[in-house]
């Protein structure tokens, strides 16, 4: 396994992580035997760095993955993250900064994975009506009892980047990366450099699509997220494909499977970027693992770079709602 930096933490993670989310909500076809030897088998393959959150399930991914680590926990840098408030029934309540909330949910987390300590712990979305100094300034109390060992953000704007890292050094910051989703391009990515902070990379194979697994909207499973957004819907979903397509043939060439050509692309920006591609199933897993031995040439990235130049996906990344708590 190769490994990269995890910002300046002093630590080192594999230099792809495993994000658990569609283990437990959102993507169809999960089982938890499945997830559980799915998570295994990462271990086994020297993945060290796996990704959850309280949202996802919500609450039962972390329980599953506590259930996962019992008797493997050395060596893992475990994160999770808070913010996503969501009821008893699923339901999304919006998000949270508050410091209290901060203290009760890395409590509730802890209980839930089974640990005394969290690796990495994330605001998951920023409550745009709560200074971004008083949410992290709770976080660090969170380090300082040895609750959590690095701090990280997920889609922040780069002044808010820069303002909670005055606060508390910020490790990692997380947010959508991939070739049909090249927002963090336009200033992020810039900021995290400038301070230090690695850049951790999720659906980098565009929730699956860029795998060439979708070529109708009639593939995507009942009982799934995917059916209902927007990248995915109607002729969004034709011009995609247009892109996925490109990638697909680019990929034959190379004798890859598209998805390990696309985060190939991902893994190539920089040795600062940990993609965390999510999957439930073992063969997914050792696929996306067999991308970190491909070789891009210039030339193999100048043609994807023209294939998927920034801002050619139609449709937004989340429905409006989901939309307003991202870059925040």
């Amino acid at each position: 396994m190769k490994h990269r930096a995890l910002g300046k933490s002093g630590l080192e993670v594999s230099a792809l992580g495993l994000g658990c989310m569609g283990m437990s909500e959102f993507y169809a076809g999960a089982t938890e035997a499945e997830s559980i030897a799915t998570i295994h088998r990462a271990l086994d393959l020297g993945v060290t760095l796996l990704d959850t959150a309280d949202m996802y399930g919500p609450y039962k991914n972390e329980e599953l993955v506590g259930r996962a680590l019992k008797g493997r926990r050395e060596g893992v840098i475990l994160a999770t993250k808070f913010g996503n408030v969501r009821g008893a029934d699923g339901a999304f309540l919006g998000v949270n900064g508050r410091p209290a909330y901060v203290r009760d949910c890395c409590d509730a987390s802890l209980k839930r994975l089974g640990v005394d300590r969290i690796d990495l712990y994330y605001q998951h979305r920023v409550d745009r009506t709560v200074p971004i100094e008083e949410t992290v300034g709770a976080m660090a109390d969170l380090v300082r009892d040895g609750k959590v060992r690095f701090l990280g953000l997920s889609e922040a704007a780069p002044e808010t980047i820069r303002r909670a890292h005055k606060v508390h050094r910020i490790t990692a910051l997380q947010t959508e990366y991939s070739l049909w989703t090249r927002d963090p391009e336009e200033a992020v990515l810039a900021t995290v450099r400038e301070l230090g902070i690695a850049f951790v990379a999720y659906s980098p194979l565009g929730r699956g699509f860029l795998t060439g697994r979708f070529r109708t909207p009639d593939d995507i499973p009942e009982g799934d997220y995917r059916k209902f957004h927007p990248r995915f819907q109607g002729e969004n979903f034709a011009m995609n494909l247009r892109l996925a397509d490109r990638v697909r043939e680019i990929a034959a060439e190379k004798k890859v499977k598209p998805g390990q050509l696309a985060l190939a692309w991902v893994l190539a920006q920089g040795p600062d970027i940990i993609p965390i591609p999510g999957t439930a199933h073992r063969t997914h897993l050792e696929e996306n693992i067999a991308a970190l031995d491909i070789r891009l040439t210039p030339d193999d990235l100048r043609r994807l770079a023209e294939a998927a130049p920034a801002g050619i996906t139609a449709g937004a990344r989340y429905a409006e709602q989901a939309m307003k708590h991202v870059n925040g």
